[in-house]
């Protein structure tokens, strides 16, 4: 299908631009408008999921136009291995987070424009394929995040929306510095990734170290990676539910596919002199540390918000291990960290809009109160938690095998890290779910029909996945592979 990937970048603008023209007063037209838009990607998705050539490892569905011929800025798409996982994603979430905002009462048109400029802006950073016009997207990805947590979140939101854009703000500078070096490294100059990442023999040594530290610590403020991760408990407990399921679900990987993408991609010999210590090193302390912190909040929000900091350690170590299994289990471990946290935060919703409060200590016995409930939150807690049968368990294992043949220390380090999840769990669910029933909520009313909606979705994939991953691995191992061995090769 000709332009696909430019109708999923850009239908959501034009949904966007409806929804603008709206009457401010008709709610229901302006919320069912904007979830309309975001079918037709979500559609496009999965026909590019069913064609998509698992056989080869190189950019599908190209499009590639002259865009500012003067300065050799093109507008250019296409999708790999590598990609096409968080284009379904981005296309999935997305659908789901529209019908998880429902309940946005406060300047409602504004809100769903807003989301919809920001579905558009991240499937632009996964099918851009000039470095141009990935920092356009990159950089308008940021604008309605800001406003999103600033005017809808919760009472500390412009504190947290501040620091959000401040942190990406920040490593957004060094990745345009980064990208400048790039473009006038080369003769004619190009910001053509594909002519970038071929050209990477002739750039010096000591341009790539410096060049690959700089973009390291911008991708690495978006995963969030130790010490740059102090925004994410603050942004993900003043945004609403839908901007908390976007902001782990997708905003975090962007980072790590930054990392594969470009300096995997355009500097190997320094990816493969530095990794040990920025990716393997930190990929192991970040799932140790992000336990650590989970188990210690009282907040059932911030909780997720810290277990994502754990599992994304898991994506980097994975990275850094330079082994087939390894590298596969990360990327795999990105879809299915995507979708297990996208529930986690649905689910926190779920009951913050009943009790309104995130208090762990303030429940208790909501088994028995809302059964229902219970039996979702306990497949999600459960898959978060690794359990064999369930998608994160394929992934993670994968990272731990591929790593082992490189870094067993870090290894077994992070694998240590699987008792400590296991605690702040079990000791969460038991806190909330089981013992004596809080009278105070005895009447609270179990899941409904749309917040089952919204779960099923990311439950059904969560549960295949887990028995059988072929259909994510199948689309990204010969990508990753080819990958793999040009870093190695230098």
């Amino acid at each position: 299908m000709e332009h696909i990937l430019t109708y999923m970048t850009f239908i959501p603008i034009a949904g966007m631009a409806v929804v603008l023209c709206l009457p401010s007063a008709a709610h229901n037209l302006i919320k069912w408008t904007a979830a309309i838009a975001t079918v037709p990607p979500l559609l496009l998705a999965i026909w590019l999921f069913v064609n998509f050539d698992r056989s080869q490892a190189g950019f599908q569905f190209i499009e590639h136009y002259k865009w500012i011929p003067s300065f050799n800025i093109e507008y250019f798409v296409g999708v790999d291995g590598i990609s096409i996982t968080m284009v379904l994603l981005t296309a999935l979430l997305s659908f789901i987070c529209m019908f998880a905002s429902w309940g946005i009462e406060k300047a409602v048109k504004g809100y769903f424009a807003l989301f919809l400029l920001l579905d558009a802006a991240m499937m632009g950073v996964f099918v851009a394929l000039d470095f141009f016009l990935f920092y356009i997207f990159w950089e308008l990805m940021l604008l309605p995040m800001y406003f999103l947590i600033g005017i809808w979140g919760g009472p500390r939101r412009e504190y947290a929306a501040i620091k959000f854009f401040l942190y990406t703000l920040a490593g957004s500078v060094l990745m345009l510095l980064a990208l400048l070096a790039l473009y006038f490294s080369q003769t004619p100059h190009t910001f053509d990734m594909t002519k970038l990442m071929a050209a990477h023999a002739s750039y010096p040594h000591q341009f790539q170290i410096i060049l690959w530290i700089a973009l390291f610590i911008g991708f690495a403020i978006k995963i969030p990676a130790f010490p740059f991760h102090t925004w994410l408990p603050d942004a993900h407990v003043e945004a609403p539910t839908a901007i908390s399921v976007i902001l782990a679900g997708i905003l975090l990987k962007m980072g790590t596919y930054g990392i594969l993408r470009i300096n995997f991609g355009m500097l190997p010999v320094a990816t493969a002199e530095l990794s040990y210590y920025f990716l393997g090193a930190l990929g192991a302390f970040n799932i140790v540390y992000g336990a650590l912190c989970a188990m210690a909040q009282t907040d059932f929000k911030k909780l997720v918000a810290y277990s994502s900091i754990s599992h994304m350690g898991y994506v980097m170590l994975g990275m850094a291990s330079f082994t087939p299994m390894g590298i596969q289990g990360a990327v795999l471990q990105m879809f299915n960290h995507g979708t297990v946290t996208a529930m986690l935060f649905l689910l926190v919703g779920v009951i913050y809009d009943r009790a309104h409060h995130r208090e762990i200590a303030g429940f208790g016995g909501l088994a028995s109160i809302m059964p229902m409930y219970t039996g979702v939150a306990a497949l999600a807690f459960f898959a978060a938690l690794g359990l064999p049968g369930l998608s994160a368990f394929i992934s993670e294992v994968l990272v731990l095998l591929g790593a082992w043949q490189r870094y067993p220390v870090l290894t077994a380090i992070g694998a240590s890290a699987v008792i400590l999840t296991a605690g702040y769990v079990l000791w969460m669910m038991q806190r909330v779910f089981l013992g004596k029933a809080n009278e105070k909520y005895a009447g609270l009313p179990d899941i409904n029909g749309r917040e089952l909606f919204t779960l099923a979705p990311l439950a059904v994939i969560v549960v295949i996945l887990g028995f059988y991953p072929r259909p994510v691995l199948d689309l990204m191992s010969q990508s990753l592979n080819s990958l793999n061995q040009f870093v190695l090769g230098g």
